[in-house]
């Protein structure tokens, strides 16, 4: 039984790295003179058309709602996968306990316990696949949140630029690669401000196209 405790340790430090690469809330810039506009309302940004600006991936990923949703949605899938693999973990336990305690009572003869044996052995096999299997499923379910994540920003971004003209514009995160720059070529909050409005609108379409 101790090898389907690891495993299913596996499959919850994998839930937790995935969210902690996506969310990145405790990284630190390298530099201060990369540190991102933390003002609450953003300025929108007034720059001549081709300009090279930036903006920290990490901080837009952290404060666009549409990654606080998927995150939750998430979150909320590994929790029950997490519930069903508890509960067979469980199930296996109680029915290993329960033929350690006929064997040492003598309340079964050796033919039936060679049987039951078998069948726990057979059992503890099946349930290591079934949590191997899962753990693919939320490797799989978290990569493509982040895929969805990033893919949003990367259209909300061309988009911005066909307005802005600008010649580069660069992610930035915790940073790296831009270590040195101006902060007035730091678009971080516009971009968040840009995505978020964008988002609500979206969201507002759907309830509407919904009802």
């Amino acid at each position: 039984m101790k090898s389907a405790t690891k495993l299913f340790g596996i499959v919850a430090a994998v839930s937790a790295l995935a969210f902690t690469s996506c969310n990145n809330k405790n990284a630190q810039d390298a530099d201060k003179s990369a540190e991102v506009n933390t003002e609450e309302e953003a300025t929108e940004v007034n720059l001549p058309a081709g300009s090279m600006v930036y903006f920290n991936i990490d901080k837009v990923v952290e404060e666009y709602d549409m990654a606080s949703d998927k995150r939750s949605e998430v979150e909320s899938k590994v929790n029950t996968i997490q519930k069903e693999i508890d509960r067979r973990q469980k199930n296996l336990e109680n029915a290993v306990a329960d033929f350690n305690n006929k064997i040492n009572k003598g309340l079964i003869t050796s033919a039936v316990a060679n049987e039951t044996q078998k069948k726990l052995q057979q059992q503890e096999a099946t349930f290591q696949q079934f949590a191997q299997q899962k753990q693919a499923e939320i490797m799989e379910e978290q990569q493509v949140m982040i895929n969805q994540i990033m893919e949003s920003i990367r259209v909300y971004v061309e988009k911005y630029n066909v307005e802005k003209g600008f010649s580069f514009i660069f992610a930035n995160q915790s940073g790296f690669p831009i270590v040195v720059a101006d902060s007035n070529f730091d678009i971080t909050a516009d971009i968040i401000k840009g995505l978020n409005a964008e988002y609500v609108s979206q969201k507002k379409a759907a309830n509407e196209d919904a009802n």
